[in-house]
């Protein structure tokens, strides 16, 4: 046999070797008795001198009942937020602006005085609770109303009643649809109240 076929042979054992599972290590190998448990393998045993990791061990201590509650910084992957945007869309639309006794329709409100001497006339109206508000031309007033436009699949908007002119024994409100620029806005009167009308009712 020459030796070019030796050297050859040597190289193909070490390469599969090298390429082989690492060996098993039995309880007898490590010094334990037959019939104990044999003792689980370290990383060094298995990646080699170079691969060898770290332990991780957490105490129970190091994790609170805080790591589990969802937080703006800790969120659920799983968590599905469909619910909220379906809520949202049902929702209509909310005013941008100020609106005067929102918590109460027109029919809730009751003109008791109107002070006409000024340049800029004045009406107060009281609430169902007794309370007296004053109000001008501009002002809106009133719970606001729910238009739902473009059919089954539409969606809502509000619309509020405008303080358009204060009149010496009423005022006059005004309602436009921004939906509809081109129609004649809706137009309501509201009596003033003497006592005289107090006591017929």
């Amino acid at each position: 046999m020459s030796l070019l076929r030796i050297l050859g042979g040597l190289a193909i054992v070490v390469t599969a070797s090298a390429c082989s599972d690492p060996p098993i290590v039995t309880s007898s190998q490590l010094g334990g008795d037959g019939g104990a448990a044999a003792p689980v393998a370290s990383a060094a045993l298995v990646l080699g001198d170079g691969g060898a990791l770290p332990p991780t061990r957490i105490s129970q201590s190091e994790v609170g009942e805080s790591e589990f509650v969802e937080t703006d910084r800790t969120r659920d992957p799983f968590r599905s937020f469909a619910a909220n945007f379906l809520e949202a869309a049902r929702r209509p639309d909310q005013n941008q602006r100020k609106v005067t006794l929102a918590e109460y329709s027109i029919d809730e409100l009751k003109p008791v005085a109107i002070v006409m001497a000024s340049d800029y006339p004045r009406a107060m109206l009281v609430d169902p609770n007794g309370k007296g508000w004053v109000v001008k031309k501009g002002d809106y007033i009133g719970r606001p109303d729910v238009v739902h436009l473009g059919g089954p699949g539409g969606t809502d908007y509000q619309v509020n009643w405008r303080v358009d002119r204060i009149r010496d024994g009423d005022i006059v409100l005004l309602r436009e649809d921004p939906a509809q620029p081109s129609a004649a806005p809706l137009t309501r009167v509201i009596p003033l109240r003497t006592e005289a009308d107090e006591k017929r009712n």
